[in-house]
């Protein structure tokens, strides 16, 4: 069944795929309300992504963002939600995700995804003290492993000249194709 329960579109896609700028643009179009997973789970645990992860690890990063997340799910509705790039390869947030909204996956090659990246690496704890040739083998690692997650979304939309409303086009077309 593919009529969702509270009708969040989440966005998913690795870092620097467009998730919160195409997001925020999305709601405003919908005329939805926005959440980024990441400032989320920042304001709640009143540290930054970065402190979290130098802190505590990844593992308790991903606890942390797993809970958050399950706290939007049970109160927003109508709501478009940035998830962190891993989101949906941790536990069974696919499946939470997947029952209770569009999933929309938002794809860039791996080049694309660098050169963005290395404009925004200050921001990145994962990615802070990578060269470039570095960042490459990185981001392929990382989308072979979670390619298998991604290729599960309801959508699946290229971010190269990505558009709201081209992101809603292909949102209403599918609504209208599987309801």
């Amino acid at each position: 069944m593919l009529t969702k329960p509270n009708g969040n579109i989440y966005l998913t896609g690795f870092m620097g795929s467009g998730k919160t700028t195409s997001g925020k643009k999305l709601a405003k179009l919908l005329g939805a309300n926005f959440i980024d997973l990441d400032f989320y789970l920042e304001q709640k645990e009143k540290l930054s992504i970065e402190s979290i992860f130098e802190s505590f690890g990844e593992l308790a990063f991903r606890k942390m963002e797993q809970t958050a997340l399950l706290e939007i799910i049970s109160k927003e509705s109508n709501t478009v939600i940035a998830l962190g790039g891993g989101t949906i390869c941790y536990e069974n947030n696919l499946e939470n995700i997947k029952n209770n909204g569009l999933l929309v996956f938002i794809d860039l090659p791996t080049a694309t995804l660098a050169q963005r990246l290395e404009k925004s690496k200050v921001k990145r704890p994962l990615l802070k003290l990578m060269k470039e040739g570095d960042l490459i083998l990185y981001i392929n690692d990382k989308l072979n492993e979670r390619k298998h997650f991604y290729e599960q979304a309801h959508i699946i939309i290229s971010g190269i000249s990505l558009t709201p409303q081209i992101l809603q086009q292909k949102i209403s077309d599918y609504k209208k194709h599987n309801n």
